[in-house]
């Protein structure tokens, strides 16, 4: 009778684990989307689908669902004024820079006399400081995301770069690598006109930003004591409501209203949008409250889709 030769226990133990390498290499290779899917066994709906979703009546706008690796897209993606939407990215590379643990404050940083005298001038959002403050990152973040502070912006910039013109390289550089081909920054707060992006390009940034704790966190928050300031209040007037829990609102004359959203969809995952360019070169509360109302009706109108279209809330 013919049987195998006998093979010593460490050769198998070997052979086994190359076996193991073998299938997590497969598996490490696949895309990302399709990891997603394949880990899902809950059933929870994977994709939306185009069929019905409210969209605004003008500009442009993108939804995403967080894992689903899908951007579906309204009204011409051209490149458009963005305003203070420009301060996620300002926060995304002064984190991507300086990165804070949950809870933690970070470094303090002066507050130097352009930031003071910046405030209250020339019309623009911005907070009252007081030079040679120390505040720390955290704070200056919340300065930064929920007043929407166009002097905070600048500061930030100058800390981490050493002027507002390499930090705005810096900027250009994290868009390019997170694929955003149709965007420009050439300020830190997005009080230029010529800082310009597309609905699309902004739902790259959004993935992105919403992976950081801290900004995930301050973006959430509808107001907050800063020492030294005071109460601040959060411009996102849809927090807490529709399963809103941030991003960032943005309004000029020029850029109309824009609203970039996070919105819970069964408590896990998220749904990502963008609605720009609402009521363009009227005025900025006329845009915002446009781009409000614009949102507030894309988040309802996909959430309450059933599941046999590709999206249950």
């Amino acid at each position: 009778m013919f049987s195998l030769p006998s093979v010593p226990r460490r050769i198998w133990t070997a052979v086994g684990a190359l076996l193991l390498l073998a299938a997590l290499t497969a598996l490490v290779a696949l895309p990302r989307s399709d990891r997603d899917t394949s880990a899902r066994q809950d059933g929870a709906p994977t994709e939306i689908t185009a069929d019905g979703i409210p969209w605004p009546a003008e500009g442009q706008a993108a939804v995403t669902l967080e894992g689903s690796g899908q951007v579906l897209t309204h009204g011409a993606q051209r490149p458009v004024p963005i305003a203070s939407l420009t301060k996620v990215m300002t926060a995304y590379v002064v984190l991507t820079g300086h990165p804070l643990r949950p809870g933690e404050e970070g470094p303090r940083i002066e507050v130097d006399p352009q930031a003071a005298h910046e405030a209250g001038v020339g019309g623009e959002s911005t907070v009252v400081v007081t030079p040679g403050d120390r505040r720390t990152e955290r704070e200056l973040l919340h300065l930064l995301l929920l007043p929407s502070a166009n002097n905070i912006a600048r500061l930030l910039a100058r800390w981490d770069a050493g002027s507002e013109e390499a930090f705005v390289r810096k900027m250009q550089r994290a868009a390019h690598d997170l694929g955003m081909r149709d965007t420009t920054y050439t300020d830190a707060s997005g009080i230029e006109p010529t800082t310009t992006s597309t609905a699309a390009d902004q739902m790259k940034l959004a993935r992105e930003a919403m992976r950081l704790p801290v900004l995930r966190d301050i973006v959430a928050t509808r107001e907050a004591t800063v020492p030294g300031v005071g109460r601040v209040a959060n411009g996102n007037t849809l927090l807490g409501t529709s399963g809103v829990v941030g991003l960032k609102t943005g309004s000029s004359t020029p850029a109309g209203g824009n609203l970039l959203w996070a919105a819970r969809t069964d408590g896990t995952r998220l749904l990502l949008g963008a609605v720009l360019h609402q009521r363009a070169n009227t005025t900025p509360a006329e845009g915002l409250t446009a781009a409000l109302e614009a949102s507030r009706t894309l988040i309802d109108g996909l959430r309450v889709r059933p599941r046999s279209t590709g999206f249950e809330g």
